[in-house]
């Protein structure tokens, strides 16, 4: 299981960051280049245009479709995981009273939708300890818990972004699912990084993007929702792809699928460069292949760093993704991120748990690992 090296023209960088953004393979950065040639040389606003978009965009909602193993008529093409949180938080048709459920480690960005949806139409909200369980419990028990009468909705992470503990997805959906509770899950960590089937899983709606740990282009996301809850999740905000037309141009009624819910001109270019990075994972192992690369390497940095003295692991055993947290100390984590990045070793700071958050991809050399401990040990030392 190999990439090599020149894939990646940054990887000269000690690059941890995963989790923040891959990086760009150099055969996405030269289709860029070429998908705006090719747009100029076509004429931007043309037929030929307009037919070329047409099939690039079903070649990557095909190829997001056939990875996640869902049908391409069940995904709507966003710019990230935020913008398909929004589409289905807003789209619910709300009833005063109603709950809705977060865990304590959903992203800034989705609990600020939540607090506006909660405040527009006289809603609630609570959170539920998930934090809790990284080294011990059951995150199933806490969330059923915390449901209510009055849960409509339970917003979580397959994946949690600071501390990498994967959830066991199916069986709190098939929870939630049984007390009438929808489930709208933030899979910007999961996907490109667990071997997912979005189908068996079962999720009402699933939220991810293509900048990650596909190391595709920015500006590019998905969400999945299920076909038997698309009527009930109403588009809020509005375009051109949204609708269909009678004889005379005027919208007529909805997309029949997930394009009911995209909207306007897109950064449509950048959709052949998606669609190959995603490619050149498949073409790399199989996904769960490369899942237990990840989980390995992560095991490995986990490792070499628990032997540093003046460094706690957040998690007390290797986790099961690629995202490896831990705590100083000191407590000087921004100094040590500011005086890694100085020495081109990219990692990240996080607020809660306050910790320092490195991320390994399967195509993390051991060597790069092995540096970024030496480069923390001195600069705690």
């Amino acid at each position: 299981m190999h990439i090599p090296s020149e894939a990646f023209p940054t990887l000269n960088h000690h690059y941890f960051n995963y989790g923040g953004q891959g990086l760009l393979p150099s055969r996405c950065i030269e289709a860029l280049h070429q998908s705006q040639l090719h747009l100029q040389s076509i004429a931007p606003f043309s037929n030929a245009a307009y037919a070329w978009t047409t099939q690039i965009t079903k070649d990557l909602r095909n190829q997001i479709a056939t990875t996640l193993k869902i049908h391409p008529n069940d995904l709507t093409l966003t710019e990230n995981t935020t913008a398909g949180c929004n589409i289905a938080l807003w789209g619910l048709d709300w009833r005063s009273g109603d709950h809705i459920l977060l865990t304590d480690c959903e992203h800034q960005g989705i609990q600020g939708i939540v607090n506006e949806v909660v405040h527009r139409f006289d809603l609630t909200q609570s959170t539920c300890p998930v934090m809790a369980t990284l080294n011990g419990g059951d995150p199933i028990a806490v969330i059923r818990n915390a449901l209510t009468p009055k849960t409509r909705l339970l917003v979580i992470s397959h994946i949690l972004w600071t501390t990498g503990q994967v959830l066991p997805l199916r069986e709190i959906v098939e929870l939630c699912h049984d007390r009438g509770v929808q489930v709208l899950v933030d899979g910007a960590q999961s996907v490109g990084v667990l071997p997912l089937d979005l189908g068996a899983i079962g999720a009402d709606f699933y939220a991810f993007t293509v900048h990650k740990w596909w190391c595709g282009p920015q500006g590019i996301g998905g969400l999945h929702v299920r076909s038997d809850q698309r009527e009930s999740l109403r588009p809020t905000t509005i375009g051109w792809r949204s609708v269909t037309t009678d004889s005379e141009g005027n919208a007529a009624g909805w997309e029949s699928g997930g394009k009911r819910y995209e909207v306007s001109t897109t950064g449509f270019y950048a959709f052949p460069a998606a669609t190959m990075a995603i490619e050149l994972h498949q073409q790399v192992g199989s996904n769960a292949e490369r899942y237990q690369r990840i989980c390995d390497r992560a095991a490995y940095l986990w490792n070499g760093l628990s032997q540093i003295p003046g460094i706690q692991m957040v998690k007390s055993s290797p986790p099961e993704s690629g995202l490896v947290a831990f705590q100083l100390d000191s407590a000087k984590h921004r100094q040590l991120v500011e005086t890694l990045e100085a020495k081109k070793h990219f990692v990240r700071l996080l607020a809660n748990p306050h910790c320092v958050r490195a991320c390994t991809h399967y195509f993390t050399r051991e060597a790069d690992c092995d540096s970024l401990c030496r480069e923390v040990a001195e600069a705690i030392g």
